[in-house]
Parts: structure tokens; sequence; C-alpha cells
């Protein structure tokens, strides 16, 4: 089945520097290296993927510099998910002016590496967090699944304001842990507001040992929880090589969503991203 317009919710550039990308721990040396769009490209060329939403991979502003520098020599990079201080006293500021570039969709914050486990539910976090929606600015959670309630809590606070849970939340499914976070994600999807990234699961199997059907549980939950129109694909190439290739990767999605009808499978792969980041608009 050839899918139309097909899009990469979530991937990766950058330019690998030790110290900016010290979360590459000693175990992922092959992606210590520069990855860019001349290397994404013939991927998704191959998979009949058509555009990509680019990822922030550090907590800077000159990372929103370098993904914009990159969407603007790259037409199929279609939005950025890019990073902002949201407890910042000038945040509105910042946010007038990321909204004067419209590539710019939304934001993330990496809360799953923050010491302080109530991180998002700081009155200056929350405070940020409300400013977003005045812009039309999406908000990308990044967490664990001992994390879930806070996000429930978050979202819920902000009805009008879209998120979405990157990697599923990152479920252990090297362990097959599955119960707490099973009842946490339903829990959190009761939210239309709130949607569901299908990506990152290789990299939380056994990296060298996986099989397709050990994200099979995963997988069903998640779609019985956000249906498909509150779901998207994402490879999150290049980390997803340290477990898969890109076609791998795109594989178990496909494989898994096969037995949905031809217009579901095509909101899943490409129309829910394209109206959640609005990538038809700059």
């Amino acid at each position: 089945m050839n899918l139309k317009n097909q899009i990469d919710s979530h991937q990766h550039f950058w330019k690998y520097d030790p110290k900016v990308h010290s979360w590459m721990t000693a175990d992922m040396k092959i992606i210590q290296r520069d990855f860019l769009p001349q290397d994404l490209k013939p991927l998704l060329d191959k998979s009949g993927i058509h555009g990509c939403v680019a990822v922030q991979a550090s907590q800077t502003e000159a990372e929103n510099d370098f993904l914009l520098s990159l969407s603007h020599e790259n037409d199929f990079i279609e939005g950025i998910v890019g990073w902002v201080d949201l407890q910042s006293k000038d945040i509105s500021g910042r946010l007038e002016f990321y909204a004067g570039h419209p590539k710019i969709k939304g934001f993330r914050h990496v809360i799953l590496d923050e010491p302080y486990f109530d991180f998002m539910l700081q009155l200056s976090f929350l405070k940020g967090i409300s400013k977003l929606y005045e812009f039309g600015f999406t908000y990308d959670i990044l967490i664990y699944p001992k994390h879930l309630p806070n996000a429930f809590t978050l979202a819920k606070s902000f009805p009008n304001q879209l998120f979405v849970i990157d990697h599923l939340a990152k479920p252990n499914i090297n362990e097959h842990e599955i119960g707490n976070w099973n009842r946490d994600l339903k829990k959190i999807a009761s939210l239309e507001n709130v949607h569901c990234k299908i990506s990152g699961m290789v990299t939380e199997a056994d990296w060298y040992n996986w099989k397709p059907e050990n994200f099979t549980p995963y997988l069903e939950t998640a779609l019985e929880a956000f249906g498909v129109g509150r779901l998207m694909y994402g490879s999150d190439w290049p980390v997803c090589t340290l477990s898969s290739s890109f076609e791998n990767t795109y594989g178990i999605a496909k494989g898994f969503f096969s037995k949905l009808s031809e217009n579901e499978q095509e909101q899943f792969f490409g129309g829910n991203a394209t109206s959640f980041y609005q990538l038809n608009k700059g």
C-alpha cells in the first residue's frame, strides 16, 4: 500500500560535540558523530516518507538556530520542535520572537533528566506552559512512565494546549513492564488535548535481541488508549540506530498498523502530525 503524505514526526540532527551532547553515554558510540539532512533524506525516500519534524537534541536556543538553518536549506524538514527556557521571566518575549519563525511549531524540555521529580509542576514552569497557546505552539512531553501522573496534572491544567507524549513515555520494554504504564497512559489519554508518538520503542527494548512481537502489547495499549486519531509515527532517527535500522524501525509500525484501513494508516503515518504541528503553515 502506497500511503500519501507520510511524515516522520520525530527525528534529530546534530553536529556531534561531546560537551553539548553529554547525554550520549559510552555505549552510544555509533551515534557519536554528525547526523545531517543529507544522511536522512535517502532513508525517508526509500520508505516513501516525504517530510519530517526535527526535534531538539540539546537545550539551548542555539539549537533552534541550527535547526532553522537546516530547514531553510532542506524543504523536507517541515517543522521544528525547539527549546526555550519556559521558566524565563521574558518567556512571552521569546515566544513572540519564535512566532516569527513559522518552521518552529513547538517546544520540548528534557524533563526526564531533571533531578527534581516535580519539575513540570513548578509554578515557574507552569507559567511558561500557559503562554504557549497564545502563540500557537505545541509542547512535546519527554518523560519516563513514573512521570505520567504529573503529566496528567499538567495537561489537565491547560485543556486548550496541545501536548504530545514522546516515545510512549519510554516504557521498560526490555523488562516487559507494562502494568503501571498501561494504567497511567490510559488515564492521560482520556484528555483530548494529549496525543502520543509511536517512537523510541527500539531503544527501550533489548538493543540486540528484540523481536517485533515484543512491541505488540505496547502498541495495542497506545492504539486502544488514544485511537488512531491521536497517534503519530516517529523514527527517533538517528537514536534508533543504537538498536535498529531506520527501515526496520519503520517496519515495526508498518506491520502493526497494516490491519487498519488505508485512511487510518494515512492519518497515523502523516495526517495527524500534519494537523498537530500545522505543517501546511510555514
